[in-house]
């Protein structure tokens, strides 16, 4: 995958830092509505099953989210304290945190954005073409909600995958290849969007495995591969234009590609 060394972001204006604790107060209080959103939706799964649980519904429904939370605030961490390092950006959330205007931080992402959206939504739609039986919801009112896949999926998704995984991957391999000089070469920006693809992929099998009922071959081929290839679009566009223009693909990706699973 070629990846301008540019990096990464290219952008003609000083780049912006606002205080860590801002940014990181920010991106949490951004990625937050997701968890609760995902929560929500699994309200009446556990609900069906609230004689199998350990604790009372009400403190597993806590815990859950307590838990997401956490992990998006360690997520969210990890990327204000590494992504500067690297190369790696906010800019539009950044711009608005230091008071500039955001537009022209946010006009550089949304058409790389609302491509990767498009070509994102036509993967879905190809993928629910080629779904094995096993992940086909036999009731179609248990799937997702869009609000959960918006919320969730577009935005809290993308601060804990390319915020914090691939930002530590990259800060790590060039810690180590680098010795931390320079920015990051083409190679372990590659590295890096591809590694973190492929864990991106990795978290939805429990997902799929509640929906089979079991992880076969043909259900873990078809995860992995769907949802890697999507990572790598994601990776892309968040390595080259910033982390925004990952959040507006995905999020289009899952509202265009919803009328039509």
């Amino acid at each position: 995958m070629a990846v301008d060394n540019a990096v990464l972001v290219e952008s003609a204006e000083a780049p912006v830092q606002p205080a860590r604790w801002r940014l990181a107060g920010a991106l949490w209080l951004l990625g937050l509505p997701g968890v609760v959103a995902v929560v929500w939706a699994l309200l009446p799964t556990l609900k069906a099953n609230e004689a199998l649980l350990p604790l009372p519904l009400g403190a597993v429904v806590l815990l859950s989210g307590l838990q997401t939370a956490v992990l998006l605030a360690l997520a969210v961490a990890l990327g204000v304290w590494l992504a500067p390092r690297v190369g790696l950006r906010v800019p539009a959330v950044s711009s608005w945190l230091v008071g500039q205007p955001i537009g022209p931080a946010l006009r550089a992402q949304v058409v790389p954005g609302v491509w990767g959206g498009v070509a994102g939504a036509a993967w879905l739609w190809a993928l629910a073409q080629a779904a094995p039986t096993a992940l086909q919801p036999s009731d179609p009112a248990s799937a997702m909600p869009l609000v959960a896949k918006l919320l969730y999926g577009g935005v809290t998704e993308e601060l804990l995958v390319r915020w914090g995984v691939m930002t530590l991957v990259l800060w790590l391999g060039w810690r180590v290849l680098q010795r931390g000089r320079g920015q990051p070469g083409k190679g372990l920006v590659a590295v890096a969007v591809l590694l973190s693809a492929l864990l991106f992929a990795l978290g939805h099998l429990p997902a799929a495995q509640a929906l089979a009922g079991a992880l076969t071959a043909p259900v873990v081929v078809f995860v992995l591969v769907g949802n890697t290839a999507f990572g790598l679009v994601a990776g892309w566009l968040y390595a080259r234009h910033g982390l925004e223009a990952a959040i507006i693909a995905h999020v289009l990706a899952h509202l265009l590609s919803y009328p039509l699973l």
